[in-house]
């Protein structure tokens, strides 16, 4: 028998809240001239981020949550990736964006959508996904994910160790405006351990792995044609910066194709007599 989906009131209400947030942060990001207040190309690369986050994070996320409500577990799936989404995007407005007119609107956005996070996921039964998915290829799925972790490191290594040695370490962040790099400390610290343990959580087949996992490939979705567009945008606000190139906008766009492989593989139909886990089903008879 399926299992229900239960969402307290109080997830729903942040969720709620963390799409009004992040609508109020990004639509003036976006839209609004001189409100940033840094370089050309970190203006460019924070107005496309919140292009991405407008256009697609958010409706991805209020049509889910809708989904939801109606018992669908691979909404489910895709409003916790979307809402992971936001809140890692979040927290680069509010660092790598030069202070402006907008940060405590920023920190709302990152505190709702945070905190959506916190109390959704101890509050969700993650066998309700779990349960939708005896033949899913985990251990697979698992490696993909610890391959993208292995990589970033070792592409963050890349910029991280010889700056650490050199004469003037800071010199990898000339042009940007900031003093230090909010991405390597959010991957290096949170993310990509993060997704190392979801992926040993998938290949043992715990359900909150199995859980766990689909939301990360759908994460990894949303910030793989974030990071297309954010330097698309970099690159035309300043087509000299060594901070944006088009070379980055093609190598991201081929990391969504790939990312939609993996993602096919979780959220595909394995049998046509479950279509909704709010579905009641009877015992097969023996």
């Amino acid at each position: 028998m399926s299992r229900p989906i239960e969402i307290p009131r109080l997830v729903t209400w942040l969720a709620v809240a963390a799409v009004v947030a992040n609508a109020a942060a990004t639509i003036p990001t976006f839209f609004v001239p001189d409100i940033l207040t840094g370089p050309a190309v970190t203006n460019g690369n924070a107005r496309g981020t919140a292009l991405v986050m407008l256009a697609v994070a958010i409706p991805v996320l209020v049509i889910s949550g809708w989904f939801v409500r109606r018992g669908s577990w691979r909404a489910l799936v895709i409003a916790i990736g979307a809402l992971a989404y936001l809140a890692y995007n979040d927290v680069l407005l509010l660092f790598l964006t030069p202070f402006n007119p907008l940060f405590l609107i920023y920190v709302a956005a990152f505190s709702t959508t945070f905190w959506a996070l916190a109390a959704g996921l101890p509050a969700i039964d993650p066998a309700v996904v779990a349960d939708q998915r005896p033949r899913l290829p985990a251990r697979g799925l698992a490696l993909y994910a610890w391959v993208i972790v292995v990589l970033n490191t070792l592409i963050w290594l890349r910029t991280i160790v010889p700056a650490m040695l050199a004469d003037d370490p800071t010199s990898f962040l000339d042009g940007t405006g900031v003093a230090t790099n909010a991405i390597f400390v959010q991957d290096l610290a949170f993310w990509l351990p993060a997704a190392a343990v979801i992926g040993w959580l998938a290949w043992n087949r715990r359900p909150i792995g199995v859980l766990l996992i689909g939301a990360w490939l759908v994460y990894g979705l949303l910030e793989s044609i974030g990071v297309a567009v954010d330097q698309w945008f970099g690159t035309a606000a300043d087509p000299g910066s060594p901070h944006a190139s088009i070379a980055a906008v093609q190598l991201f766009a081929v990391l969504a194709v790939i990312g939609l492989v993996p993602l096919w593989f979780f959220l595909r139909r394995e049998s046509p007599a479950v279509t909704s886990i709010s579905r009641r089903t009877s015992p097969t008879p023996g």
